[in-house]
């Protein structure tokens, strides 16, 4: 197999044929010098959890874009995420950030999560059909994080735009000239915006997510200004990209599938099982990538140091060997423990606002819409993505 194997039209479409193959292949298989890919769910779960399988993100960069590129600010503001950092500082950055994303804290977001997609529904419900996407998947998670934040709602939709934008920067494949100019120029807008509003809250404090990050300290280390923007850049770009797409995947198996969607919609309290389910059907999230910090035997296997390695979270969502009937939907299952969110000291931070969100999303649509059909589901159109799948539009009448 090839890494374009990963970036074709039909796999856009439906990746899952091209994952079987994966996995027949063998445990670790290279796909370009220095790269190697699994899908095998106990391989994956096993790196994702080990300590020698970390973040090397500037060479990672190097390699693809050349030696100037660790400059630009775009670089140099991802390097300073949580999620591509190694320890200790790692442990210190993510210490802080679960003091804020703390349990009871998530939460009390469920009423919000709620008012929210009701507040959207309330928009286009008399209408008897939209464009699902773009009227409720995508403004949802949008319009949360910016609460969380405290932003005017109305910023949410340029907000969220030029998240999109550089959302791309963590796809296997290095972008276009162009396509990374516009990319930087996206983040750069977003940094600009962000940096103005720190300085804000600085001089007068609120409760809100950002004023929690500069207050918050572990023996005394606290974020710096520099963290804290990145930080809150990578915060609003994980909580709508992934959560919107997710949406319509949820609603796509579920239509799909339905039997499944009847018995959800006879028992509302089967709504978490039944998100979980789709979680590991068809994840938003479809991969995760690791470097080798040191020499790693796996499987029989030799995963030099420097070695990238691909980790397919869709393909071991869909591994037999972990899971019965895996291409089924079942939203009684009871077996395995869905990667979609990673493992290990990566683990997605954001994992339960992401929970409630989707629980509530799907919880009112069911409510409000329990006459919902899809339609256009042969002319589906998805996104160009490796890693962030998810449908571009997705029509709904009632």
């Amino acid at each position: 197999m090839r890494l374009t194997d990963f970036a074709t039209p039909a796999f856009f479409e439906n990746p899952y044929p091209t994952y079987q193959t994966l996995r027949a292949e063998g445990v670790l298989v290279q796909v370009a010098p220095n790269v190697l890919i699994s899908g095998r769910y106990d391989i994956v779960d096993t790196l994702l959890h080990d300590r020698r399988m970390g973040r090397n993100y500037m060479e990672s960069i190097r390699i693809l874009y050349g030696d100037d590129a660790p400059k630009m600010p775009l670089f140099q503001g991802f390097s300073r995420m949580f999620l591509l950092i190694n320890p200790p500082a790692h442990t210190l950055v993510r210490s802080l950030l679960m003091k804020v994303f703390s349990a009871h804290q998530l939460e009390s977001m469920r009423a919000v999560a709620q008012t929210t997609a009701h507040s959207l529904l309330d928009r286009f419900q008399a209408r008897g059909g939209a464009e699902l996407t773009a009227e409720f998947a995508f403004p949802l998670p949008v319009e949360i994080i910016c609460r969380m934040l405290d932003l005017p709602v109305e910023h949410a939709q340029q907000l969220g735009g030029a998240a999109s934008k550089i959302a791309k920067v963590f796809e296997p494949a290095p972008l276009g000239a162009d396509e990374l100019q516009i990319t930087s120029a996206a983040y750069e807008e977003l940094a600009r915006y962000f940096d103005v509003l720190i300085e804000e809250r600085r001089a007068q404090p609120g409760s809100d997510l950002i004023s929690m990050l500069i207050s918050v300290e572990e023996n005394g280390q606290k974020l710096s200004h520099d963290e804290i923007v990145s930080n809150v850049i990578l915060l609003f770009l994980a909580g709508h990209e992934t959560t919107s797409n997710m949406i319509g995947n949820i609603l796509l198996a579920l239509h799909r599938n339905p039997q499944q969607l009847e018995q959800l919609k006879g028992d509302h309290s089967r709504i978490p099982k039944a998100v979980l389910e789709c979680l590991r059907y068809d994840g938003s999230v479809q991969m995760a990538a690791r470097s080798a910090l040191e020499d790693v035997d796996m499987g029989g296997t030799q995963i030099a140091r420097g070695t990238v390695v691909f980790l397919s979270l869709g393909a071991a969502n869909r591994d037999p060997a972990k899971f019965t009937e895996p291409d089924r939907l079942d939203i009684a299952r009871n077996e395995g423990r869905v990667l979609t969110f990673g493992a290990g000291i990566h683990h997605c931070l954001g994992y339960r606002l992401a929970l409630i969100e989707l629980e509530t999303a799907l919880q009112v649509l069911l409510e409000r819409l329990p006459q919902l059909r899809l339609t256009g589901l042969d002319t589906l159109s998805w996104n160009r993505r490796g890693n962030l799948r998810g449908v571009d539009s997705l029509m709904a009448q009632w």
